[in-house]
């Protein structure tokens, strides 16, 4: 579903931290958080591994989308997913290029400049992890 995935041989809270302090320095800050493992159980009754989505947003790349798509809040914030696994915490990143996608051609277009900023800044991000 995407590439842009990293594993860390850490705990959840110092991925979380790196994950933040590496989109940071990207210019991106968590506007959103989903406990999945907490809504489950609360809800369901349900037991699972940790698994948090976190809603990021760059203001200045948010903002150029908008000018040229004003309904692309449809699809913001980027998510990024940190969930524990046997090798690790993995840590997904939503890929701009998949995610603008479902756009027609002639947004894409419009959108190209700022999905790849979008997509090199969340390749950094990787590369800081």
């Amino acid at each position: 579903m995407t590439d842009l995935r990293k594993t860390l041989k850490t705990s959840l809270a110092e991925a979380r931290a790196r994950l933040e302090a590496a989109l940071k320095e990207e210019g991106f800050g968590i506007l959103t958080e989903i406990d999945v493992s907490a809504t489950l159980k609360a809800r369901l009754g349900l037991e699972r591994p940790p698994y948090l989505i976190l809603g990021a947003c760059n203001p200045s790349l948010a903002a150029k989308a908008l000018e040229a798509e004003p309904d692309i809040g449809l699809l913001l914030p980027c998510n990024a997913v940190l969930k524990e696994g046997e090798e690790g915490v993995e840590i997904l990143l939503q890929d701009p290029r998949n995610m603008f996608q479902v756009l027609s051609q002639e947004k894409q277009a419009a959108l190209k400049p700022v999905v790849e900023e979008a997509r090199n800044r969340l390749e950094k991000v990787l590369t800081r992890l």
